[in-house]
């Protein structure tokens, strides 16, 4: 009988032990043969939460795995990134016989102590944003990042001296701005998808500026936009800032200034009332964005309509 449980990892060192590796040369660090994973026979249903980031290429996987909202295939060419302390859901495939092959690259977030990676790795989206879509890797592609793995690799299993940590440290930061870079591209080449992202939030923030009830619900949040179209709000700001140059806050502001326009020009309404039904607590913050946006104030504005 499958079982079912939620199995978490707290070290590099239990996984190797528990997926029958040896165990690693570098206590925060791993590049590990995908093929040579084990897991029991008897495997079911996992939700798995490690303490340490993992960066991957898998093929061969015979599972689906969710993660946030997505459920994921794994095929040729998908690179996968995880933060410590996400869950995520496996189910394994039993009658699938394809051949695993591929790496994984653990990180413990002690290794990147004293380093320039201990903050700016938060600053690399897709580590949040993988909760929405994975990397497809093109072949030469691949083979960019196949080769930084390797040099990661062989760096952490030669003899370690002084230099070794910031050299490995170095060709991790390569390796994740390759990807920031092969993400870039992700966006721009998937017409058909950035188009209905971006077409339903127009449709999202049309509707919610039309709403009679603004004024009791106020004015969006990144944090609700990006929970309506279905992806976290560091995914949408990075797709946007793509494809339009500009964030998810300048698009809700950028609507709530054409909706401003329009109640300016065709209603008696004084400023402060329009301000009020546009959500605003106060006419002056809206008055002082209306004037950062247009150069004009909301009065200025309404008067070259006379």
């Amino acid at each position: 009988m499958a079982i079912s449980k939620i199995e978490h990892i707290k070290t590099i060192s239990e996984f190797h032990r528990l997926r029958g590796l040896p165990q690693p040369e570098h206590p925060l660090i791993s590049v590990v043969d995908y093929s040579m994973i084990k897991r029991p026979a008897n495997i079911g249903d996992l939700n798995l939460i490690l303490d340490f980031y993992q960066i991957s290429i898998k093929r061969g996987i015979n599972a689906k795995m969710k993660y946030g909202q997505q459920e994921y295939d794994f095929d040729e060419g998908v690179m996968f990134f995880g933060a410590p302390n996400q869950v995520f859901k496996i189910k394994p495939n039993r009658n699938s016989t394809e051949k695993r092959s591929g790496w994984i690259l653990f990180i413990h977030p002690n290794f990147f102590w004293n380093t320039s990676l201990a903050k700016a790795i938060k600053q690399y989206d897709f580590f949040a944003y993988s909760v929405n879509e994975a990397l497809w890797l093109s072949k030469n592609e691949e083979t960019t990042i196949n080769s930084i793995v390797q040099n990661i690799y062989t760096e952490y299993h030669s003899n370690l001296d002084r230099f070794s940590k910031q050299i490995i440290i170095s060709q991790i930061e390569t390796l994740l701005n390759y990807s920031e870079r092969f993400y870039n591209r992700q966006f721009i080449t998937r017409e058909k998808a950035n188009h209905q992202i971006l077409e339903r939030l127009e449709k999202l923030l049309n509707n919610y500026f039309n709403d009679d009830n603004l004024i009791n619900r106020g004015l969006p949040t990144v944090q609700f936009v990006a929970k309506q179209l279905n992806v976290s709000p560091s995914y949408l700001g990075s797709f946007l800032r793509v494809l339009t140059g500009q964030n998810t806050q300048q698009h809700i502001h950028n609507k709530l200034i054409e909706k401003a326009k329009e109640k300016l020009s065709i209603s008696d309404l004084s400023i402060s009332e329009i301000a009020y039904e546009l959500g605003f607590e106060y006419s002056q913050s809206f008055s002082k964005l209306f004037k950062e946006k247009t150069r004009l104030s909301p009065s200025e504005f309404r008067k070259s309509f006379n």
